[in-house]
């Protein structure tokens, strides 16, 4: 059967024309109703190849997820919202992108405009590389805000097959059943707070990707791919390293577990069975990077 599944999502990819018209996105557009549980979502510039780092095109089929959850109004901007006012009211910030410092909130005049948010209470939700910091004071605020960051130091990173067979227990996890994850891009190793954070999906990686002494330290050891965050003074983070391959977003329970880990970092209830939302295979095509070369000169 997931084999025939397989198939056909190969049928289907193949018959559709990628799209790098992004215009059709609807960007910045607030809530007309403020009842409704804003959620900003935050696209990174292009980045590596093509189908992998499709931030934008990520972050659209998350925005066209969240408009199918009850009471939700997402707003999407390009790295950083033109107009500050939508930040407004925010119950969740999810950030899609590169990390290393390219973060686009790390400029003072938007970082104050985060922490402002970040004080009162809203989530915080990274995505792949957005957990990547160097080492500074930036990245120290951050793990007291998400539970935990990358770095470079004890981090490791790279492409592999996981398996995700161990699932942990907690409203981000309703829903989400075992899952496949081949050759996509991860990161683990973090520096965690020391209370509050919760694994959600741990699983094995290769020795080989033991990079630094202090993970070399655990041969053996499941590693932490996604957790949730209680913050001491309120406010939630999600995290999950994964999304670098965009086909993943084929996979159920990856989507299930992102939109629930959305929802709850913004103070809202995950409904028992997960968050659901109709998925088109085809959507996978549309608004992606252009990143094809440039043709030859004659």
């Amino acid at each position: 059967m997931k084999f025939l599944s397989l198939l056909c999502l190969a049928a289907t990819l193949a018959h559709a024309a990628p799209s790098y018209d992004q215009s059709g996105v609807p960007l910045e557009v607030d809530s007309p109703d403020p009842k409704l549980a804003k959620i900003i979502l935050l696209a990174s510039g292009p980045s590596s190849k093509a189908m992998a780092h499709e931030y934008f095109a990520g972050c659209a089929l998350l925005m066209d997820w969240l408009k199918q959850q009850p009471g939700v109004w997402p707003v999407m901007a390009r790295d950083w919202p033109k107009n500050p006012a939508v930040l407004a009211g925010a119950k969740c910030v999810v950030y899609f992108g590169d990390g290393g410092g390219k973060q686009p909130f790390m400029e003072p005049q938007r970082w104050a405009a985060l922490t402002r948010l970040m004080d009162a209470g809203t989530g915080l939700v990274l995505l792949h590389q957005a957990m990547d910091f160097p080492k500074g004071p930036e990245g120290d605020r951050v793990k007291d805000w998400l539970g935990g960051v990358f770095r470079s130091d004890i981090g490791c990173r790279g492409h592999w097959d996981m398996t995700f067979s161990k699932i942990g227990e907690h409203p981000v996890t309703r829903g989400v059943k075992p899952f496949a994850a081949p050759g996509d891009g991860w990161l683990y190793n973090m520096h965690f707070a020391g209370t509050g954070v919760t694994p959600l999906l741990v699983g094995t990686v290769p020795e080989k990707s033991r990079s630094t002494a202090d993970a070399k330290k655990h041969p053996g050891r499941d590693e932490v791919i996604a957790w949730a965050f209680e913050r001491p003074g309120g406010g939630r983070g999600f995290s999950f390293t994964g999304a670098d391959l965009h086909v993943s977003w084929t996979y159920e329970s990856q989507r299930t577990l992102v939109l629930n880990g959305i929802l709850w970092s913004a103070g809202l209830n995950v409904p028992a069975g997960g968050a659901k939302a109709s998925f088109d295979p085809a959507a996978l095509e549309r608004n992606l990077d252009d990143k094809r070369k440039p043709a030859p000169k004659k």
